[in-house]
């Protein structure tokens, strides 16, 4: 059977040591009383508890049975309900919504930090309320005020749940092709009819009701993305309680993974709506809710990457196979345990850098986010908020990337046992697969930074992870206790700044070129990225060293660690920098027919 313990020494070191949370949340009011490192630790503590005494244990159960489909109805798999009502009783489901919608209100980067929990204790169930998050996140935005006093409180209590609804069968990214249509009816709703397809949670026992948003066209829309409305279309429509006899759900998918999670084609056959936002505006709302869906996709393929690393590490220590080339180590069993070996360290320090490393990255996202919602200055907020746009491709898609990579890694480590269904490993492979698909593929994130925000005000997101970057590089540059650390992190930084020049030189030349460099300049990026949160991680270490406070150990394995991603995972941003300087000439010259 997997285990999983929350890593709550590293979340606190992350939160408290290396971005101070509470020091850079002070000048912001509305968190005066919830960003204490005291509450943050015991908020972190009651998470943990709910989710591996009783998430965790229904992984497993929950992806053999599967959701059920008769008759329109789908039911979660065997104690879902009970989690879920304890749950969203805890409060849960509104880790950072408002108080005045009865929210916690705590800062969004502990909301990440519950997202990655859920993830690595139950990815199915975390999916129900994370959705719900993005539908609270739209309205909130663009709702009128009578909106958001009749869904708001009931998505911050988890009475009611939330989904998107932007795929149909003939379109996915692509959705100025979208064809479902709302009608105006003459009491202000609308009438909404059209088929969409891979909806999460479209259907289930969880909740009272399901407030599905829905892109549709309007009769006067103009063709194209900029004709798409965003419509409200609850399962039960709340002035009355009566059933929204026009939506319902066709069927369920039957999937690789996520099987605890209902994946539904919804059908709307004059169901009614309410209009969200402004007409024909309604990409820009259900962005809003996307971008807030792919951080916590983010946060799924670190989630998944840590229960995987640590049962991979448990299984190394305990599995005996052959000897130890050095010499024996274990002389009072028959053969060592294969964490000797030098291949299951390479994978077992592979995956604890990129967990470790993607934690303090997804977490300065999510506490810069909490910068550009809520300080008081307009100036910090509009930078905050070019950070986290910035960043929101690059965490989607490196940290599933790897996640799913992780995952396949754990199953390496305990080879044939991995491959075999009891052992419950190969589950985390089969999870992980979607996040680097749903809320856009991650090609397409790649080319959402190369072709949207690496040009916008000419370089201005950009400027909001370089400038800090080379501040750190130009502050530290002296010390030299850091130098093994900040050289290769500068030499690494220049790099990824002429990918940036020439992207840029060849993309307005010739679109094809940028978008062939996409995937390589995403990951050339995340890698310095995470070289940049790695060398803070390894100067905090060093200082605690240095002062004798705190456990020796574990600030010594974070040098470890720091160690191993910079002679180990860093030297791929070179051959990733080598790929973007090939151009697109090795993927575009040969014809389609020799395909």
């Amino acid at each position: 059977m997997p285990l999983y313990n929350v890593p709550l020494d590293d979340i606190r070191f992350v939160l408290h040591e290396v971005l101070d949370v509470e020091k850079t949340l002070s000048d912001i009011p509305a968190y005066e009383e919830t960003s204490s490192a005291d509450l943050m630790d015991q908020v972190l503590e009651e998470g943990a508890k709910i989710c591996q005494d009783v998430l965790f244990p229904l992984n497993m159960s929950g992806d053999h049975e599967g959701c059920t489909f008769e008759k329109g109805v789908v039911r979660t798999p065997k104690g879902f309900q009970e989690a879920y009502a304890l749950f969203s009783t805890g409060g849960w489901c509104g880790v950072s919504a408002d108080p005045e919608y009865g929210g916690m209100g705590l800062p969004a980067v502990m909301n990440a930090s519950m997202q990655e929990m859920l993830t690595s204790s139950n990815m199915s169930f975390g999916m129900y309320p994370g959705l719900s998050q993005g539908a609270y996140e739209a309205i909130s935005h663009f709702g009128t005020d009578v909106q958001k006093q009749t869904y708001l409180p009931h998505l911050a209590d988890g009475s009611w749940s939330g989904t998107m609804n932007l795929t149909e069968p003939h379109c996915g990214t692509d959705l100025g092709l979208i064809k479902t249509k709302a009608i105006p009816n003459k009491d202000g709703s609308y009438a909404v009819s059209g088929q969409k397809i891979f909806i999460s949670a479209g259907e289930h026992d969880l909740t009272e009701n399901i407030v599905h948003l829905v892109l549709a066209r309007l009769p006067d829309a103009p063709e194209g993305v900029k004709g798409i409305s965003l419509f409200i279309v609850p399962k039960f429509l709340p002035e009355t309680g009566a059933r929204n006899d026009g939506v319902f759900c066709a069927s369920i998918e039957e999937k690789m993974g996520i099987h605890a999670n209902a994946t539904c084609v919804m059908v709307y056959e004059n169901a009614v709506g309410w209009l969200l936002g402004e007409p024909h505006k309604g990409l820009k709302a259900m962005f809003t809710m996307m971008n807030a869906a792919r951080l916590g996709v983010a946060m799924q393929g670190l989630g998944i990457a840590e229960v995987a690393c640590q049962n991979a590490v448990a299984y190394a220590k305990d599995r005996l196979q052959m000897r130890s080339l050095s010499g024996i180590k274990a002389p009072d069993k028959p053969a060592d345990p294969i964490i000797v070996h030098p291949d299951i360290r390479r994978m077992l320090l592979k995956s604890k850098a990129f967990c470790e490393g993607a934690r303090a990255l997804a977490y300065w996202a999510g506490v810069t986010l909490d910068l550009a919602n809520k300080h008081p200055d307009k100036t910090t907020r509009a930078e905050a908020d070019d950070l986290v746009a910035l960043m929101t491709p690059i965490l989607k898609a490196y940290l599933t990337d790897m996640g799913s990579e992780i995952a396949n890694e754990a199953i390496q480590v305990y080879g044939g046992a991995g491959f075999i269904r009891e052992h419950g490993i190969e589950q985390y492979a089969r999870d992980a697969r979607i996040a680097m698909i749903y809320e856009g593929t991650n090609g397409i994130q790649a080319l959402d930074l190369v072709g949207r925000k690496m040009s916008l005000g000419y370089g201005r997101l950009l400027r909001q992870f370089f400038h800090p970057v080379m501040a750190f590089i130009e502050e530290n540059q002296m010390n030299a206790s850091l130098q093994e650390f900040i050289f290769p992190l500068a030499k690494a930084f220049g790099k990824l700044q002429q990918s940036t020049a020439l992207i840029a030189q060849r993309g307005l030349k010739d679109p094809e070129e940028a978008a062939a460099a996409s995937v390589d300049y995403l990951r050339q990026f995340a890698l310095v990225a995470m070289a940049y949160m790695w060398a803070k991680m390894a100067g905090v270490a060093q200082e605690k060293l240095a002062e004798g406070t705190g456990n020796k150990d574990f600030y010594e394995e974070k040098l470890h660690i720091a160690r191993f991603f910079f002679a180990r995972m860093l030297p791929e941003a070179d051959a990733r920098f080598k790929m973007v300087l090939a151009g697109a000439a090795p993927l575009m010259a040969m014809k389609a027919e020799s395909f």
